[in-house]
Formats: C-alpha cells, sequence, structure tokens
C-alpha cells in the first residue's frame, strides 16, 4: 500500500460526502407531494455510493482518521431517505429501510460519546465544541429513530429509546452546563404526552387494514356490482390537523399519525434484519470499528400483489389556508380520472373568541378573506359554527376554512373526513 493511499481515499470520500450533502438538501427541502421524487432518487445514488467506498477502503479511510460519528451520518442519512420515502410512496419496505439504517445506528453506537468523553468536555477549544455538535446529532437521530419505531409499532424499541433519550438530555445538561437544553426538555415533554395518547400502542392491533381480519364476505359482491360500472382507486391522500395544544412528537400530530396507518394495508409478509459486520475475509468482526455492512433481507414479500397499493399521503403540520387550497390544487392536477382523493383535516371549529368577536363584529361590510373560491352567500361568514380553524392562537377569520373553500375539488372523486365540532356544515346539502 502506498503512503499517500490513505488519505487519498479520506478525500475522495471527503469530496463524495459534500456532494451527497449539497443533493439530500435539495431533496429535504422539496415537499414530499407533487414533483420531485428524482431530486431523491439523486440522493440516494449519492449515499449509496458513499456507503460502498467506506465498505471497499475501511482499512485506509481509518488509518487516515475516518470517525465512527462520520459513518453514523452517512447512514443516519440513507435512513432519513427511506423515512421520506415511505412518506411519499407509502411503501413499507421503505420504512423498513429506514428502522434497519437506524437500528445499525444505535446498536453499534456510532454517534456514542467515546470513553474520554467527559474528558473532552472538560477540555476548551474545538474537542468541547465537537463533541457538543455530535451530541445533537445523536439527540436528533433518536427523535427519528423514534418516530420509525412507533410507526413499525415495536413496543420494545420505543420503550428503550425513550430511555435512553431521556438519560442523554440529562448527561447533556451534566457534560454541557452552559449550554441551554431546555428545547429538548420540551420534546420529552411532547413524546410523554404523545405516548400516554397513544397509549395502545402494546400489544394491540394495528391501525393498518388488514385482510385477514377486516375483510367481510358479504361485501364483495356488492363491490363487484359497483366496480363493473366504474373502477376507482383511493391513489392520494392529504392529511392536516390543526389545534392549540395538540398532541404531538416532533411535526407528526397523534390525528394524522393515526390516519397515516389507517390507509395501509398490513403487510401480508414478513421480513428479518441482518446487520453484519464483516473483515476482508468474510469472518465476522467486533462491533469498534466505524463502519458495517448493512443488508436488508425479506424472508417473503411484504407487499402482497393481491392487494391494492397504499394510497400516496402528503402530511401537512400545521397549514395555512391558503397553504392547503394550494397543497390540494397541486395534487389535483395530477389525479388521474380513476383515482379518488382523500381529505383529511381534524381542527377546532372554534377559534380565540376575542378575536373572533372582533372579527365578526366588523364582517357584515367586508368580505372574507380567507376563502380562496369565493362564492356569494349572504353573511356565510357570520356564523360560528360554519368553518373549522387553522390558525394559531389570537388570530381568527383570515384562518377560517369553510365548506365552499373546498368545492373547486369536488368536480374529482373526492372523500371528505372532517373531525371536528363544526364537522356537519361540510355535509353534502349544507351549505
Amino acid at each position: 500500500m502506498a503512503d499517500g493511499e490513505p488519505s487519498g481515499a479520506y478525500r475522495e470520500f471527503k469530496a463524495l460526502v459534500e456532494a451527497a450533502d449539497r443533493k439530500f438538501a435539495r431533496a429535504r427541502d422539496l415537499p414530499l407531494y407533487g414533483g420531485g421524487d428524482h431530486h431523491s432518487r439523486k440522493a440516494f445514488k449519492a449515499y449509496t455510493r458513499l456507503w460502498r467506498l467506506q465498505q471497499d477502503r475501511r482499512r485506509d479511510l481509518v488509518a487516515a482518521g475516518l470517525r465512527r460519528w462520520e459513518i453514523g451520518e452517512v447512514a443516519s442519512r440513507i435512513g432519513q431517505l427511506y423515512y421520506a420515502r415511505y412518506l411519499r410512496t407509502a411503501e413499507p419496505r421503505s420504512l423498513v429501510g429506514a428502522y434497519v439504517f437506524y437500528e445499525a445506528i444505535y446498536s453499534r453506537g456510532y454517534f456514542a460519546a467515546p470513553a474520554n468523553a467527559n474528558a473532552s468536555a472538560a477540555a476548551g477549544g474545538g474537542a468541547k465544541h465537537q463533541g457538543l455538535l455530535i451530541r445533537y446529532k445523536e439527540l436528533r437521530f433518536i427523535a427519528r429513530f423514534l418516530v420509525v419505531a412507533m410507526l413499525m409499532r415495536r413496543a420494545e424499541a420505543v420503550d428503550h429509546l425513550v430511555a435512553r433519550l431521556r438519560s442523554l438530555v440529562q448527561e447533556s445538561k451534566s457534560a454541557y452546563p452552559k449550554t441551554n437544553f431546555k428545547e429538548w426538555k420540551q420534546v420529552l415533554q411532547e413524546l410523554e404526552r404523545f405516548l400516554k395518547a397513544d397509549g395502545a400502542y402494546k400489544g394491540s392491533r394495528s391501525l393498518r387494514y388488514d385482510n385477514l381480519f377486516d375483510s367481510y364476505a358479504s361485501n364483495l359482491a356488492s363491490i363487484a356490482r359497483f366496480h363493473s360500472k366504474r373502477v376507482l382507486k383511493l391513489k392520494e391522500a392529504v392529511l392536516t390537523s390543526y389545534h392549540r395544544n395538540e398532541v404531538k412528537f416532533t411535526e407528526l400530530t397523534l390525528d394524522t399519525f393515526r390516519m397515516l396507518q389507517s390507509l395501509e394495508w398490513e403487510p401480508t409478509g414478513s421480513y428479518q434484519i441482518a446487520v453484519k459486520e464483516l473483515t476482508e475475509n468474510g469472518t465476522m468482526s467486533d462491533q469498534s470499528g466505524p463502519s458495517g455492512l448493512i443488508d436488508i433481507h425479506l424472508s417473503t414479500e411484504i407487499s402482497d400483489g393481491n392487494l391494492p397499493s397504499n394510497p400516496q399521503r402528503a402530511i401537512i403540520y400545521h397549514p395555512t389556508v391558503s397553504h392547503l387550497i394550494a397543497v390540494l390544487a397541486t395534487i389535483c392536477e395530477e389525479l388521474s380520472q380513476d383515482s379518488i382523493l382523500l381529505i383529511y383535516i381534524s381542527a377546532s371549529g372554534l377559534a380565540d373568541q376575542n378575536a373572533y368577536q372582533k372579527y365578526a363584529s366588523s364582517s357584515t361590510s367586508r368580505s372574507r378573506p380567507a376563502s380562496a373560491f369565493l362564492i356569494d352567500k349572504p353573511n356565510s361568514h357570520a356564523s360560528s359554527d360554519d368553518h373549522v380553524w387553522l390558525g394559531p392562537r389570537g388570530n381568527g377569520g383570515p384562518n377560517n376554512l369553510y365548506p365552499e373553500d373546498l368545492i373547486p375539488f369536488t368536480r374529482y372523486p373526492l372523500f371528505l373526513v372532517i373531525d371536528s365540532e363544526n364537522s356537519h356544515a361540510f355535509k353534502a346539502g349544507h351549505t
């Protein structure tokens, strides 16, 4: 081996990291609906090449100074791309892929502090700053892993990760006393509240539709007669919720978390996760090395060819009325004639009372600015029970979503679910 080869391999690795990070940033900034999937594919290709390089040139890279957290960062990005693909396409394989990479990162401790972490934290300068950056990476990684584990209903893994996140926040406060970890204390509070509200995740049946338990043979004849006239398939779904003091974890609210699963078929196959670290001669090595081979082995197909594919979902976190309507318009542009669009909106019908009274007292002399598609309807905005409210505390009328705002989208096959005390306003014939 030439003397300059290790440093050359490391320079190649760093150059590929920079190129992959740029592609990842472009893919991350795009919404998970409409076009843009080609950016995700480019990022996948870049990180796959990077991952293979660190496998093939592992010894050279380690000799040149490759650190464990750098490999963890690459694997974490691949996991994030898998999860984003799952949100975009609803493919079970993508969710499994995210879990495989996250589980490997966690089990190998890629972001874990080394044995001399306390000495590094006590030291000044760059070592302490570097340790703090890696600690933040680990905290964010565990939060992402928790979301995937909850979606896969891995109760034991969720309990373990919650305990680890709690202890890690406490360790961080002690190791870096001058750093404010208040936001992570809030994350823990949100997580505990979320798991308490969704306590049924332990040992209960999945919310996903199971062809074995949820099919009714008596309905098949009626379905066949309906399909003989026109075959419609649920292809797209828009899920959103907006409540004050909403139960949520990260940007996944409890309502959208449950609906997300309810719109999926329960995988009929089983999968086996194999995470192996091999040396060049094929024997198992210990876990002290910075790299490893991560394989996904599916013992049977996760998806069943006899079942329909899961509908694609757009999960919109706390949108404004105009943003929600823009998303619906974008999705409808690409909706095929045989497709059904499902819209799920969970929101309160009661805005801040002071703001609402102020708005209502002056609204009789002006048009309502909230609606993107105004329809003449005398005093339609004067009632407090004819809309749902999408907005922050203390803001009223402009954040009201009215039934007539959704009328343009009824030109497409539409399935509307309004989870609100004012849902009656959206019934056919009510407006």
